[in-house]
């Protein structure tokens, strides 16, 4: 099987000669402090030899509970916010047919993801949507007091229970929770609910190859054991035996600490294949939740192109340059689809005639990118031999050990949120959660201040 493929040509020429290289003592030991553990964070390390340590017995079990929600269920819902959906959102949003994945199909449930908002009408048309359908929940939070999550949680158990009879719902609300303690494990505990264990050692935003996402991910019927095959053969590439200049992760997190410091704030995760979308919204977390902290930390945006060419193209073409681009390309699509000719000709495209679209595609890829290096972007490019569960599998485990040393040589702590808490404090307080009593006076006293 082939690999992945980093490019970073493109960028490196905005820096001075040998600055990528430069950074292989702080990769070096970045690398180190990872697999010694001595790494800020280090309790939060157990994704780095997760690959690897995956069980086929392992896939098996959640394999088989994936075959009950698929044999019982027309839909089930994935109750989950950040790192909780995004990684098995976008590999099903990848793998999936784009206009047919909503309907299901006779071997597979529709899967839907909720518990990451409070947006009352989203609640309400998916309970009416659920109406009179059978329909499974995989309830994911370590806690099970995360708002968003718990709040959709408690409409859904009601409504599977009156549906479906609650013997049933036994038999189709799943848990992925911590292993002891928490709401979540004691309601699972409680109801006698199948679960699975989300591990101490491992992030939300490191999670999806634990059940946190293979478990939807198998439900929609796609191969999680090639998943985690493409992410233990990336774990193998990018070990820190590998040499710095053949080290892919390696590569990436030096290119992009040393574009940072030459003042480039803000990279663009690019696709020109729309399945992508939804692993640059995994990968924004992934990289802004690791890395922006203590003031610091590149911003992490994402574009879809061709489309927000005719949006975003302009700025990113002649606007502020702080800007660098990371572009994720397929090299060989699914499926094929040939360019008609037509006898009036009267939109002058005639001279694709024969032409597969994708070859069209590449070519705006090739152009867009030649002409935003013209206009001062960097510009690094990864490549996808095809999109499916190998190839996803390498990419996801990529960036998870890029962004570790990439966070190590910033100098931040990439395995902690403290910055997400603040906000939690305010709602908390405004809606009087018992136990807020202070804040909640604090709050409301400087809000008729400001009035």
């Amino acid at each position: 099987m082939k690999n992945i493929k980093l490019d970073i040509t493109k960028a490196a020429c905005f820096l001075a000669d040998g600055a990528v290289k430069a950074f292989e003592p702080q990769v070096k030991n970045a690398q180190k402090a990872l697999e010694e553990g001595t790494s800020p964070g280090n309790d939060f390390l157990g994704w780095l030899h997760l690959p690897t340590s995956i069980t086929p017995a392992f896939l098996d079990e959640i394999e088989a509970t994936a075959a009950v929600l698929r044999k019982e269920c027309d839909a089930v819902v994935v109750a989950g916010i950040g790192g909780s959906y995004l990684g098995a959102k976008a590999v099903i949003e990848a793998l999936s047919n784009a206009f047919q994945w909503l309907v299901g199909s006779a071997d597979a449930p529709t899967i839907l993801f909720a518990g990451n908002n409070i947006g009352e009408d989203y609640l309400y048309e998916l309970t009416d949507y659920l109406k009179g359908k059978k329909f499974g929940v995989i309830n994911i939070s370590k806690s099970g007091t995360t708002t968003e999550t718990a709040l959709t949680f408690r409409l859904l158990k009601k409504q599977c229970e009156e549906q479906m009879g609650k013997e049933m719902a036994k038999k189709v609300i799943v848990a992925v929770t911590d292993a002891k303690k928490g709401a979540a494990r004691t309601c699972a505990d409680k109801e006698g609910y199948k679960s699975f264990i989300i591990p101490d050692n491992v992030g939300g935003r490191f999670s999806v190859l634990t059940p946190v996402g293979l478990l939807p991910i198998a439900c929609a019927g796609f191969d999680i054991k090639a998943l985690v095959s493409g992410a233990q053969d990336m774990e193998k590439v990018c070990g820190i035996d590998t040499p710095f200049e053949e080290n892919p992760a390696a590569q990436y997190a030096a290119i992009r600490n040393g574009l940072y410091q030459a003042g480039k704030k803000i990279e663009i995760m690019v696709n020109f294949q729309p399945k992508l979308h939804f692993m640059s919204e995994w990968w924004k977390q992934l990289y802004g939740e690791s890395e922006g902290k203590d003031k610091k930390g590149i911003f992490p945006a994402s574009c879809d192109f061709t489309t927000d060419l005719h949006s975003m193209g302009q700025w990113i073409q002649d606007g502020e340059r702080t800007i660098f681009e990371t572009v994720i390309s397929v090299e060989e699509p699914n499926k094929k689809l040939l360019f008609p000719s037509d006898e009036e000709n009267l939109d002058g495209l005639n001279f694709l005639a024969g032409k597969r679209v994708d070859e069209v595609n590449k070519m705006a890829e090739l152009g867009t990118r030649l002409a935003h290096v013209d206009g001062g972007v960097p510009n690094i490019r990864i490549s996808m031999p095809q999109l499916n569960e190998y190839y996803l599998g390498q990419v996801i485990y990529f960036f998870e050990i890029a962004c570790g040393i990439s966070g190590n040589i910033l100098g931040v702590n990439p395995f902690n949120q403290p910055g997400v808490e603040a906000y939690k404090k305010n709602m908390f307080a405004l809606l009087d959660k018992p136990g807020y009593e202070e804040d909640s006076k604090a709050i409301k006293a400087r809000l008729a201040q400001e009035a």
